[in-house]
């Protein structure tokens, strides 16, 4: 097996160009007694009795371990020295995603604890470093079998079975250390305006601001060209400009990004400190806008209808890391390929560089939130609190038009009939909206829904005639009960809102290896495939009613073969017919 270490800046949206890469070979230590921290292991003597590759987690063949087994704690230990060129600035230390909890040492300082398996954190370890070699020790905890955890398609048993796969345990995206400054930016949030050709900037400062003359220059570019430059005192630690882009733009001839015209903005910040720059950051954004008028979904005020995918975004040798960043690239251009201009991310907060993939290609993306299984008061805490997270990392990407933070009431069981779980659901609800007013917001995807923007539906009927007739008609679709669900939960009335086909199709079809596995209807050929793909797609298509669908799926996973792709991205069919499907025509 190669050896793969992901050397891509793993944070697209807020890029410095100093940084230095963790990744690569780090000591590694099963702690199934728990007596690691008690025994002091964070202070660096420990005698670490293995090695592995971050960020795959140990479960992976590409760490280098692959053992699917229960280890809920593990150790990490990395030396490293500074570069000399680092010398008199602050020095972050970030981690991409530790599943679950994580507290990491420097030196045998605790520098950060954090809790939520799929969000990035940091740490400022300037005052604890050392000259010479110092040590990073990470102490990560996964609760295996914790039902109240948000743990997405992660299986509570050993081995995987029926929609749930092998678990990830501690680190699994990218580490990374970066210089900054005394003061410097934080982070940026970007919101787009089309209707006024406008983008909204707010800037986060970090670090004193009463040491001087403190100023943000921003510089706005389109393909190379100037578009605007501008310069504002800074006062506080969060700044606010709208900023009006002074060039031609409208849907046709414009700058507007789509899936079908993925233009992109670039725009350095720079914080200027007495007039003397002292951090630069370059991002990017789209002028995008999705919304619904009069129950229709627009793409920049246009009638849009979304053609998605859904992938889980796991691979055979990482599970949830992909192995390349070109891996990443090649999900949207296979997505693209097949005629889909969007994915639906299922149970998985995916790598930023997805995201960038999807922004610079052109692919509309569902975000969606990892779900727990049980609802109890501390998992409510646990998963707003990482939910707000997810919002507030991927806020600027213009490719997210939806999020989706619960998924066919996992979590919410007895959300039918349990008002503190519709709440709950309203509140994710709510608190979505509080923090993005831009984006559609569905509460629980696939049936049971309370307050919503889009009414989505799950349904792995197979038969055309059956699929006809469901959708033919409003009443005829919210009075269907795919999978013996109501689609609306009592109290909450439809309203007019946009109908979406969310899951659907599923179809199992052995290709290509001797992979064993299940799906919600089966293909025995080819031409079979060709032919039950047509009788969902189709339908689903020529609807009324349906204002978009997301088949399923993308790719094989494990032991689920319902995928358009073999689970190493290999088509079953040739990628032109299913095109020609999802472009409603018979093949």
């Amino acid at each position: 097996m190669t050896v793969t270490k992901r050397n891509e800046y793993p944070r697209p949206q807020f890029v410095r160009k100093e940084w230095m890469n963790l990744n690569g070979e780090w000591d590694f230590e099963f702690d199934d007694d728990s007596v690691g921290e008690k025994e002091g292991w964070y202070r660096g003597g420990h005698d670490f009795s293995r090695q592995i590759q971050v960020p795959f987690c140990y479960q992976s063949q590409l760490s280098g371990i692959g053992d699917t087994s229960f280890h809920d704690i593990v150790w990490y230990r990395k030396n490293f020295s500074i570069p000399e060129e680092y010398a008199g600035r602050r020095l972050i230390l970030h981690f991409g995603a530790v599943d679950y909890e994580a507290k990491v040492w420097v030196n045998g300082c605790l520098v950060a604890v954090h809790e939520g398996g799929h969000t990035p954190f940091h740490a400022d370890i300037t005052d604890v470093l050392l000259e010479g070699d110092n040590i990073i020790i990470v102490k990560a905890v996964d609760y295996s079998q914790d039902f109240t955890l948000p743990r997405g398609k992660q299986y509570w048993e050993e081995e995987s079975m029926g929609i749930f796969y092998t678990r990830t345990t501690g680190i699994w995206q990218t580490v990374w250390l970066e210089p900054v400054s005394e003061t410097h930016l934080k982070r940026i949030r970007l919101t787009p305006d089309i209707d006024t050709n406008e983008i909204a900037l707010q800037a986060f400062i970090q670090g004193p601001l009463s040491e001087g003359k403190i100023q943000l220059k921003s510089v706005i570019r389109f393909a190379g060209e100037l578009v605007s430059e501008d310069i504002f005192s800074v006062s506080s630690s969060s700044e606010f400009r709208r900023i009006r882009l002074q060039d031609f733009n409208d849907h046709h001839l414009g700058r507007w990004w789509s899936p079908e015209k993925p233009n992109l903005y670039d725009i350095e910040l720079t914080l200027l400190v007495n007039g003397q720059a002292v951090d630069t950051a370059s991002s990017y954004f789209g002028m995008r806008k999705i919304s619904v008028e009069d129950g229709v979904v627009l793409l920049n005020n246009r009638p849009y209808y979304m053609k998605l995918v859904l992938d889980q975004g796991y691979f055979p040798e990482g599970i949830l890391t992909a192995p390349s960043d070109e891996d990443l690239r090649r999900d949207v251009e296979l997505t693209k390929e097949m005629g889909f201009n969007g994915a639906r991310k299922h149970q998985k907060i995916e790598d930023p560089r997805y995201l960038y993939w999807a922004d610079k290609l052109g692919l509309l993306v569902w975000g969606e939130m990892a779900n727990a299984y049980k609802f109890t008061e501390n998992y409510a805490g646990q998963i707003t609190r990482e939910w707000i997270q997810v919002i507030e990392r991927d806020y600027n990407h213009p490719s997210i038009v939806a999020w989706v933070p619960l998924n066919e009431s996992w979590g919410v069981t007895d959300i039918l009939i349990d008002k503190a779980q519709q709440q709950h659901a309203l509140a994710l609800y709510h608190t979505t909206k509080s923090l993005d007013t831009t984006r559609l917001v569905i509460s629980n995807d696939g049936w049971e829904l309370v307050k919503t923007d889009l009414v989505t539906i799950h349904d792995y009927e197979w038969r055309r005639d059956v699929l006809e007739d469901r959708y033919s008609s409003v009443d005829k679709t919210l009075s269907a009960r795919p999978g013996n669900r109501w689609i609306l939960v009592p109290g909450f009335p439809y309203e007019g809102q946009p109908i979406l086909l969310t899951e659907f199709g599923g179809i199992s079809f052995k290709k290509g290896s001797l992979q064993e596995g299940w799906g919600y209807s089966g293909a025995s050929s080819d031409e079979d495939f060709i032919k039950r793909l047509a009788d969902v797609v189709l339908p689903a298509l020529s609807s009324p009613v349906l204002q978009g669908i997301c088949y399923t799926q993308l790719t094989d996973v494990e032991q689920e073969i319902n995928g358009l792709l073999t689970y190493d991205r290999k088509p079953k069919i040739p990628l032109e017919i299913i095109r020609k499907i999802n472009e409603g025509q018979q093949p």
